[in-house]
């Protein structure tokens, strides 16, 4: 075997434990790997033409790169300079910058990409000839309530499960609601945005971790979809 060869592998493998200590260790890592396989196969299912699936893998190869050089740079300067000072803390905000530029390009690479396979969807899922009552809104609402009381309640004290986040079930739920009843996509697509936003603000790592937020999330999207469906089967 050349000494090549062996060169080549080891820098293979070395390259291969940084990616899976930023798994192991960076949450925003876990993150990213999770949105871009979701992102992926979503891609495949609607089946996306190639030049925009090119756009998908340059944005997520660009994000998962920004986020392995600022956890390079964070690791750097907490050797080099292990107290606080003004400098190592610019350079871990450069480097978060950095990240944060990536992610916005991704996201509007998303939104572009998506927004037709989105609109279609939602043009032949919508129930604008069946209008509901505003009490019917309330009771949806109540239900997803329920549902998330019921759960935490009933899995709570064997703490094997994660207690879904009240707020999120509710704004996504209104959300989905919205998105049925809109004529106008953008707006069922801004209606998510400020669900998602709501989720960041309730980001709490010990009071409210991500699993309590998708959670609460998927039970207030799924429990609307359901009780409309039934609404439909009446």
């Amino acid at each position: 075997m050349s000494d090549g060869f062996r060169k080549w592998r080891r820098s293979f493998r070395y390259a291969y434990e940084g990616i899976k200590y930023a798994l192991d260790t960076q949450r925003n890592m876990k993150f990213h790997f999770c949105v871009a396989f979701l992102v992926l196969l979503a891609a495949l299912f609607i089946h996306l033409p190639k030049t925009d699936i090119l756009f998908i893998l340059l944005a997520v190869t660009l994000m998962i790169v920004t986020e392995l050089i600022n956890t390079a740079v964070e690791k750097t300067v907490d050797l080099a300079m292990p107290d606080r000072h003004p400098l190592a803390k610019i350079a871990k905000d450069v480097a978060a910058a950095s990240v944060l530029v990536s992610a916005g390009f991704a996201v509007i690479v998303g939104m572009i990409v998506f927004y037709e396979p989105i609109d279609h969807l939602l043009r032949n899922s919508r129930m604008q000839d069946n209008p509901v009552s505003a009490g019917t809104i309330w009771v949806l609402i109540a239900l997803v309530v329920l549902t998330v009381i019921v759960i935490e309640t009933r899995f709570s004290d064997r703490g094997k499960l994660v207690r879904p986040s009240l707020l999120t079930a509710i704004a996504f739920a209104i959300s989905t609601v919205i998105t049925i009843f809109v004529s106008q996509t953008i707006v069922a697509l801004l209606a998510y945005t400020l669900s998602a936003l709501i989720f960041i603000m309730l980001y709490d790592k010990r009071k409210r971790p991500f699993p309590a937020l998708i959670l609460g999330a998927l039970i207030g999207i799924m429990v609307t979809i359901l009780a409309f469906s039934c609404l439909n089967m009446l």
